[in-house]
C-alpha cells in the first residue's frame, strides 16, 4: 500500500465483497428445508468451534474474535429461522 487512501480503499472494497457473500449466504439458507436446516446448523457449530480454538491460540486481534463470535450468532440466528 502507497499511502492510507489506498489502504482505505482497499478495506472498504473488502467490506463490500464481505456483505454481498453475507446476502447471498443467507438469501441460500432462507431456501433450504428444515432438515437442511438442521444438518447445516450442527455442521456450522463444529466447524465455528474448531474456529474459535484456532482464534484463541492466534496472535489476533480482539476486535477479530468478537466480530467472529457476533456473526457466528447472527448465522446461527438466520440458520435457526
Amino acid at each position: 500500500m502507497k499511502n492510507l487512501q489506498d489502504a482505505t480503499e482497499m478495506i472498504c472494497d473488502l467490506k463490500g465483497s464481505i456483505m454481498a457473500i453475507d446476502a447471498l449466504f443467507t438469501a441460500l439458507i432462507c431456501q433450504l428445508p428444515a432438515q437442511a436446516r438442521q444438518e447445516l446448523m450442527h455442521a456450522f457449530s463444529a466447524h465455528a468451534e474448531v474456529a474459535r480454538t484456532v482464534l484463541l491460540h492466534t496472535p489476533i486481534s480482539d476486535f477479530t474474535v468478537e466480530a467472529f463470535e457476533r456473526d457466528v450468532s447472527r448465522m446461527s440466528s438466520v440458520i435457526a429461522g
